[in-house]
Formats: structure tokens, sequence, C-alpha cells
């Protein structure tokens, strides 16, 4: 009975939730139905709402198989691709954890001079568009000689507000008899931060891992601007190239956007917990 009762207080949620889940989900299976598809299945009406099961156009995609709409074979490298968004998704992930946990840890628990204004000018940096660095940070980028090279897609993204604001309230809502205790101990901030501190941070840490190498593996404005040769260009904007090779054929078009996209994708449904287990231990509240 109790069962039952929950049950019928759960179904207007579910009545309303579950129509805006399948539209979400639907242009991801749409998507599918279309890569399965012939170029022929494409502009049938009514629709194939199914998938036809040709999974050879993915042969096709990659390069195994010639383009069944021009008979030739693609050649796009799309294992450099994937190479290279893993290079600068792990090296600027990696560096962005760094300095999330050093700076987060110093604004919680170092007393210095200004710290709450610079913590709200870094905060402040939310309020201005990405658009409007591009162009300061492509000179300054040109300066250094580093147009087409890993560190132009790694450097200027080693460091994220919301890391630093995340990792400052967890730190915040540590008690503080950890430190007290580590400082008869003769432990410094350093110390405290690397044996205490941070292996209590694993929750955000990998919350911040996480956004930040979607945000990466996503990209696409930035590398497309800064990188000229396949040697260094990501996934993304390996993808535009891609339809640009074959311009007349969206069933290989939505085989490439789904191999680019199902890494992620997986990726993101597998780590729901840790996301939301992440900001939950941070205090932040909706």
């Amino acid at each position: 009975m109790i069962t039952r009762r929950r049950g019928f207080q759960l179904l207007p949620r579910y009545l309303v939730l579950v129509p805006f889940a399948a539209l979400f989900v639907f242009p991801f299976y749409w998507m599918v139905v279309i890569s399965l598809g012939t170029l022929q299945s494409v502009f049938v009406f009514p629709p194939y709402l199914y998938p036809l099961g040709h999974f050879e156009n993915y042969l096709a995609a990659v390069g195994l198989l010639p383009d069944p709409s021009t008979g030739q074979y693609l050649q796009i490298p799309w294992a450099r691709y994937f190479l290279n968004t893993a290079i600068v998704a792990v090296s600027s992930t990696a560096l962005v954890l760094a300095t999330s946990v050093l700076a987060g840890y110093a604004f919680a628990s170092m007393p210095f001079p200004g710290r709450r204004v610079i913590f709200a000018l870094v905060l402040l940096i939310y309020m201005v568009p990405a658009e409007v660095t591009l162009v300061p940070n492509f000179i300054i980028v040109a300066d250094l000689h580093w147009i087409d090279s890993y560190q132009a897609q790694i450097v200027p993204f080693g460091a994220s507000v919301f890391g630093i604001f995340l990792m400052r309230q967890f730190f915040l809502g540590l008690p503080n008899e950890l430190w007290e205790a580590a400082q008869l101990d003769g432990t410094g901030h350093l110390r405290f931060l690397w044996l205490i501190a941070a292996p209590l941070a694993r929750p955000p840490m990998v919350t911040i891992a996480l956004f930040h190498f979607v945000a990466s593996w996503n990209a696409f404005l930035w590398p497309l601007i800064v990188t000229n040769t396949d040697s260094y260009r990501p996934v993304q904007v390996g993808l535009e190239a891609f339809s640009y090779a074959d311009a007349t054929n969206p069933v290989l078009h939505a085989a490439g956007s789904l191999m680019v996209t199902l890494p992620i994708l997986i990726m993101f449904l597998l780590a729901q917990r840790q996301i939301v287990g992440g900001i939950a231990a941070s205090g932040i509240r909706g």
C-alpha cells in the first residue's frame, strides 16, 4: 500500500519529466537512425523512425570502405584527431585540477591581504563572455609563436573559475580540528593539503575534472583559430573538415558525429553520481 501511494505521488513528476527526457534524447536517436540508413532513406517521406542496420557507413566514414555516394575513399585522419583531443583534454584537465586545488585552498584556509577582493575579482571573470577574450588571447599566443601547437590549446585554459570556487567551498567545510591536529605534528599548509585536504577533496576534484574534460573535448572555436594542420587539430575541428570532405552525404556526417559524441556521452553517463556527489560535497545548493 505504501509503495502504491508513493507511486501515485511520483506519477505527476514522471508525466512531466519523461516527455522532456524524450525531447532531449530524440536528436541523438535520430542521429543514430540516419547514420545506419542510406542516402535514399534520408529523403524518404514519411521518414524511417528505426535504424536500417547499415553499419558499413562507419567503415566508410573512417576510410576503410568507399563512400557510397562518390565511390572514393575518404582520407580523414581520425586517429590523429582523437589523439590530439586526448592530449589536450588530459593535459588541460590536469592543469586545471592543480590550479583549482592550490587556489581554492589558498582562498579558503590561508589568510593574506586582499583575499576577499582578489576572490571577488576572480569571480567577476564569469561576467566576461569568452568571445571577448578571443582576440587578446590570440595576440598573446601568436607573440609566443604557439600557433598550431598543443600549448596554445592547453595553457590558456589551465585555470578554471568554477574549479577554484568549487574547491574553495569544499575546503571551507573542512573541520578546523584537522588543521589544528596537523599543526601539532609540525605540518605546514602544503603538506596538510597534500596528505589530508586533497585526498578528502576527491569528489569535487572528480566533478571539476569531468566538467573540464567534457568542455575540452567539445572545444571548437578556439582550436579552429589556433590550429592550421591536422597534426594538432582536435576531433571537433576534424569533424568540420570531414563535413567539407564529403559535403553531399548526410549519412556519413551522422556517422562521424556519432563517433565523436559517443565517448564523451558514455563518460558522462557513467560519472553522473560523481558529478552530483562532488557538487553536494562542496556545499553548493541550487
